[in-house]
């Protein structure tokens, strides 16, 4: 038997099942718009909150190293990096400033010695020779990253998220890779508290798509508490 396609339709609409099944998608949009709406402001409210108390918890170990880097060499005591964040956009991430002034004049010298491999995309070094006395400590404290806490303050960075790359390693990146700029970058992530600088940039992207897919607020909880260990016992960092 044929049925007129014309037909088919026109007696499904006068029953109403079409209007029905539109109004029960739209509902199902509507949910779950309002469910993203809430969740990136319980994300946006944890990053507020928590960075605003960590700049004043930390203020005098802000002003301590302050100190200590300007005793040692007398150099800039900050370091604004320029980082690729969200959907490629670039931003100025702040860093106490651990090297040498002219550091990065310096690493084309030391591409050999890249831990990460020559052609790997991100650099990597033990013992790196452009790091300062008083950066070894800050660094393998992650006291270095503090500054950052000011950059999540005001909505460029996450408390958790990817760590945001220079824009010399995302123009090396695969299609695989550009999925990190998907979501706002963080201070620290799964392989932040995995192992640090002892992952590779392969493991790392693999790890920071994990973070993406379970990304929620309790999460990101999680992985900021088991940050706090990994930073004490400094694994990876250098």
């Amino acid at each position: 038997m044929n049925i007129d396609p014309a037909e088919y339709w026109s007696q499904i609409n006068q029953d109403g099942s079409i209007e029905r099944w539109g109004r029960r998608a739209r509902r199902k949009m509507a949910v779950w718009n309002l469910a993203i709406l809430v969740a990136r402001a319980l994300k946006r409210g944890l990053d507020i909150v928590g960075s605003l108390g960590a700049l004043i918890a930390f203020s005098p170990i802000f002003l301590m190293t302050a100190l200590l880097i300007k005793l040692e060499d007398r150099g800039p005591i900050f370091f604004c990096q320029k980082r690729v964040g969200t959907g490629g956009r670039h931003f100025g991430m702040w860093k106490f400033r651990s090297m040498i002034v002219n550091a990065d004049k310096v690493k084309d010298q030391l591409l050999a010695a890249n831990q990460h491999g020559q052609s790997g995309v991100t650099f990597k070094m033990k013992n790196d020779p452009r790091v300062t006395k008083v950066g070894k400590w800050i660094r393998k404290l992650s006291i270095d990253e503090f500054p950052q806490f000011y950059n999540v303050l005001i909505g460029e960075m996450s408390l958790v998220g990817p760590r945001p790359p220079v824009p010399r390693e995302v123009a090396e990146y695969k299609s695989l890779h550009l999925r990190r700029l998907r979501v706002k970058p963080g201070i620290t992530c799964l392989w932040q508290i995995g192992g640090r600088a002892e992952i590779d940039f392969e493991g790392q992207v693999r790890l920071d798509l994990q973070y993406i897919r379970s990304s929620n607020v309790f999460f990101d909880i999680v992985i900021l508490l088991k940050t706090l260990p990994a930073v004490l016992f400094g694994k990876g960092a250098y």
